[in-house]
């Protein structure tokens, strides 16, 4: 399929309409459809809501997401601590990492050479060396820093932070101290970036302990200080000729909540997801143990999978705890990377004691994507059923009743990988995961922005025969009751010219996607969208929360708790692509207007959930609920839209794209004109029953 442009004028919007110039092997009847529904069509869609003969119940485990430390989701996003390398280690970065620091940090470069670790700075550059990172004396972990003070001047180190002066001027903060000379007070202080002599809140630490010792300060703000988004120096200095070592320094909001930011605990207990997965790349190379036990001395290691910093602050009592503030259950991915069976039965064991009712029971997820060579200590594909059985029969020694998932392959390459996990005994495991990260290459050659998108949003209605040949293949296998779950999904474009995780586009992509889980929901009962924090979630960039759009798709979804599952007869009009994404390039019958429709659980409430696909037609539709017995009634709606798909929200504008609700009184037919490039959620009050 091709795709030309030609612009039209728009009282709403500024759009350009897409006009599909269709190639020989496509239908005459599909390029008829396509032109009329460009900007000739007028005649009204019509939807029809039944109830099906046989009941399909949409599980709550749908609308599911997931955390993995990446990027800024947990340190520098959820824990709401603001020092990055707080203990002063070497080696928390990967050398790309570490080169992409200097590019957007030059003056890193200077700090290194005087011997500061990343990302710290010396107070006065000019002053010369007089720092020297200590291996083997430290507070924490390996490494501490030795400060050396000059007669009648002020030496120290800087960290350039961004702090959430728009909800909290109190900081509290800790650092431990060793005094090797001198008896002057150690000075913390926060400063106006790049100006030191402009202190703006400072606190002196009495040291004077030649052991390591605690000490806790406050910095207090004044309203105005700093604007929002405004960088500080955090700044650890010292007076004349003394000299001390530092090591394992802090800073959090006086209003964190269990070390957490407060902003995201809100945006995210408002998510409504019902289950949290804490998994991904990192989980082959994680020792869960790191992460338990007293704080200050857990030990900063690199993240393998990423190259970042893993400081193991945020470990499981810490995800266990933003579970129960969000009213999420976890969902643990195990190690079967560099771990082995007692090793997961053990951490099994733990968050059964420390979570709940403490009967276990939970959905534990054996490896993820151990299929890829980019997974540290990933099996062969002659090992995996192996590997898997045996995680399997230690962790139900110590939990029965654990529900488990197998990982399995994607799903355009799933069945040799999965015939082996099949070979397994059918109570081994309950699901088999599947993931789809997938980005925008298409087949066709020089293919357009439009044919792209048309193309990446018709993925999720592709897929759902995948779903079904995933599940048919473990049936025929004798795993007649295993499920699928879809543990990763997302969409990735670098070419920032399409429908991508962070834009309005990618909001579409998620409906799209929803829709399909639901509608496949006898076959897929767990979900996880990627993610809670970055990627289609929470965003957080100097200290500003925000939701990205698909965060407000799946948010609008799950608040409705769609139960049961109705029928919809619509005669919506249809595109294909041909020679689209590369995964999945083939997909014929795609609606622009995806409807699906659901009871809730008290069946008093019919739920609509729509998205448009056309980028530039609205779509008019005439609803028939005459068979629910809805003949007139109120309808509360909810609309997702952009100025066109590549808006986004960020740090300087967070509530460009958001839901609007309004109220929508209808006598027989609902009639209602669905914005174009939009996502639509409709509730409408089921009377007398």
């Amino acid at each position: 399929m091709h795709i030309a442009r030609r612009s039209i004028p728009n009282p709403r919007k500024r759009f350009t309409i897409i006009a599909f110039s269709i190639s020989l092997a496509v239908s005459q009847a599909f390029a008829q459809m396509a032109e009329s529904s460009s900007a000739a069509r007028t005649d009204p869609i019509h939807l029809r809501i039944t109830r099906p003969a046989q009941v399909q119940i949409i599980p709550p485990t749908l609308f599911g997401t997931f955390l993995e430390p990446i990027g800024h989701s947990t340190y520098g996003g959820l824990w709401a601590e603001l020092v990055e390398n707080p203990s002063l280690e070497e080696g928390l970065w990967s050398a790309g990492n570490v080169a992409t620091l200097l590019e957007e940090q030059p003056e890193l470069r200077r700090a290194s050479a005087l011997g500061l670790p990343l990302p710290w700075q010396p107070l006065d550059a000019s002053q010369g060396s007089r720092y020297s990172p200590i291996r083997g004396d430290a507070a924490n972990s390996a490494q501490s820093l030795l400060i050396m003070s000059l007669p009648g001047k002020e030496v120290g180190v800087l960290q350039k932070l961004y702090l959430p002066v728009h909800r909290e001027l109190s900081y509290k903060g800790s650092l431990w101290i060793k005094r090797i000379r001198g008896h002057e007070p150690i000075g913390v202080s926060l400063r106006r970036h790049a100006h030191p002599e402009q202190k703006l809140a400072i606190a002196d630490l009495h040291a004077d302990s030649p052991g390591w010792s605690k000490y806790m300060f406050e910095l207090q703000l004044k309203a105005d200080q700093i604007a929002p988004l405004e960088p500080v120096d955090l700044v650890i200095s010292l007076l004349n000729d003394d000299r001390v070592l530092i090591d394992n320094i802090s800073l959090t909001p006086a209003d964190a909540i269990d070390g957490m930011d407060p902003d995201v605990i809100a945006m995210a207990r408002d998510l409504h997801s019902p289950n949290i997965r804490f998994g991904g790349n990192f989980t082959s190379a994680y020792d869960w143990r790191d992460g338990v036990g007293p704080i200050d001395t857990r030990v900063s290691k690199i993240n393998l999978s990423w190259g970042i910093p893993e400081y193991n602050t945020f470990g499981t009592d810490e995800f266990l705890r933003f579970c129960q503030l969000v009213g999420a259950e976890p969902q643990i991915a195990l190690n079967l990377g560099t771990g082995n069976p007692t090793q997961a039965a053990d951490w099994v064991s733990y968050v059964n004691v420390h979570w709940a009712n403490h009967k276990g029971g939970l959905v534990w997820e054996m490896g993820n994507e151990l299929w890829g060579d980019f997974q540290v200590g990933y099996p062969s594909l002659e090992r995996i059923s192996a590997v898997t059985l045996a995680t399997s029969e230690a962790v139900r020694k110590v939990d029965s009743g654990s529900r488990l998932i197998a990982t399995g392959g994607d799903e355009d390459f799933f069945s040799e990988w999965n015939a082996q996990q099949l070979k397994n005994p059918a109570s081994s495991f309950n699901y088999l995961s599947t993931h789809f990260v997938v980005g925008d290459n298409v087949q066709l050659p020089h293919a357009s922005a439009d044919f792209r998108t048309m193309a990446a949003l018709a993925l999720p209605w592709g897929l759902a025969d995948r779903m079904r040949a995933i599940k048919k293949q473990a049936f025929e296998t004798g795993h007649k009751d295993v499920q699928v779950a879809f543990t990763e999904w997302l969409l990735v474009s670098d070419s920032h010219t399409g429908p991508r995780f962070s834009n309005m586009g990618g909001g579409l992509f998620a409906a799209g996607f929803l829709n399909m889980l639901m509608r496949t929901s006898d076959v897929v009962t767990v979900s996880n969208m990627t993610g809670i924090l970055e990627f289609g979630g929470i965003w957080k960039k100097r200290e500003q929360v925000y939701g990205a759009p698909s965060y407000w798709v799946l948010r609008a979804y799950a608040s409705t708790h769609p139960h049961t599952l109705l029928d919809v007869k619509s005669d919506s009009p249809t595109y294909t692509i041909s020679k689209g994404i590369t995964r999945l390039p083939e997909i014929a019958g795609v609606p622009f207007l995806d409807t699906v429709a659901a009871e809730s659980e008290d069946r008093t409430k019919l739920i609509l959930l729509c998205l448009n696909r056309h980028l530039t037609r609205p779509a008019k539709a005439l609803i028939d609920l005459r068979s629910l017995g809805v003949a007139k009634g109120s309808a509360n709606v909810t609309v997702i839209e952009g100025e066109n798909i590549l808006s986004e929200n960020d740090e300087r504008d967070p509530g460009q794209i958001a839901p609007k609700s309004h109220t929508l009184q209808f006598v027989g037919e609902l009639d209602y004109t669905f914005p174009n490039a939009s996502v639509v959620v409709i509730e409408i009050p089921l009377t007398g029953r």
